[in-house]
């Protein structure tokens, strides 16, 4: 199976690149032939806001695709989500990849995304169903628990569909996934966790009556330079009971070997992030020479 499917493998930037180094890094990239950009959300960070980099990267580029990696969901009007989504899908066709989460990685942000107590899965999934109902259909009319329109219409739709990946690693969230999304961009998994991920939202899919593309399943990885650095690693072992070096690449030649056990696992996309704050042409460089090869 894993000879069929379209490896692809994109970069995300890293805490090590200033906004004022934002747009030279997007050149760079582009350059440099690199498939894809992934922006994750950290408010409280030196991190560019995904939506604000996502716009910026689509504009200054022609071939570059940009992902999103990924972006909470619940606690944001997905009306005007997928007004920015049909947008952006207008101006870059073909080229935007969002991929929605359902909580900030820090506890500390979750005030900025309210969602009723007790209902941010809910508020999640009928969010998704809003917002997928007014990408494909011409006039949307939607009476659910959190959300109401009757009649309106974006006034564009993508004229390629546009797919909608989730993240998330909790069976619950593997069955959203099969049920209401088109693909699957996981992180801090070992290969062996990972494979279980597939087969559990295809049988979720089936039940829905649904089938999620073979080479829709995804990871992202982190890759340092010379070794773990010993901070991730403690943060890793706060979390997660297994070897960091099985969730974290201590080298490229280790992102290499991870990414070969991923995909014999079933995954196929991959999004490899720097461990620190090294210097982007540094990255890109070592991107382009060990990551790129693995493509097909």
């Amino acid at each position: 199976m894993a000879e069929e499917l379209k490896i692809r493998v994109g970069a995300g930037l890293g805490t090590g690149t200033a906004p004022e180094a934002f747009g030279a890094a997007v050149d760079l990239l582009e350059q440099a032939g690199v498939d894809s950009l992934w922006l994750p959300e950290a408010v409280y960070s030196p991190r560019i806001d995904p939506v604000v980099g996502l716009t910026h990267a689509l504009a200054r580029t022609s071939k570059l695709k940009v992902g999103t990696g990924v972006l909470v969901l619940p606690g944001r009007d997905p009306v005007l989500v997928a007004k920015q989504l049909a947008s952006l899908a207008a101006l870059a066709p073909k080229r935007v990849l969002p991929v929605f989460g359902l909580k900030p990685a820090r506890d500390a942000e979750l005030p900025l995304f309210p969602v009723p107590q007790g209902r941010r899965a809910a508020v999640f999934d009928e969010s998704l169903l809003l917002i997928k109902a007014l990408l494909e259909q011409e006039e949307v009319t939607f009476d659910g628990e959190f959300f109401r329109v009757e009649g309106v219409s974006l006034g564009m739709r993508p004229v390629n569909r546009l797919d909608v990946w989730l993240g998330g690693k909790a069976p619950g969230a593997l069955r959203r996934i099969g049920r209401l999304a088109d693909g699957w961009l996981a992180s801090f998994l070992t290969p062996e966790e990972a494979r279980a991920g597939p087969e559990a939202i295809q049988k979720a899919a089936a039940e829905a009556d649904r089938e999620i593309e073979a080479d829709h399943f995804g990871i992202s990885l982190v890759v340092a330079e010379d070794g773990i650095p010993d901070a991730l690693a403690a943060s890793i072992a706060a979390r997660s009971d297994a070897d960091p070096s099985r969730l974290i690449a201590g080298s490229w030649k280790a992102a290499r070997d991870l990414i070969a056990e991923h995909i014999d696992a079933g995954l196929s996309k991959f999004v490899l992030y720097p461990a620190g704050p090294e210097p982007i042409e540094r990255f890109v460089e070592n991107f382009v020479e060990h990551a790129v090869p693995l493509q097909n």
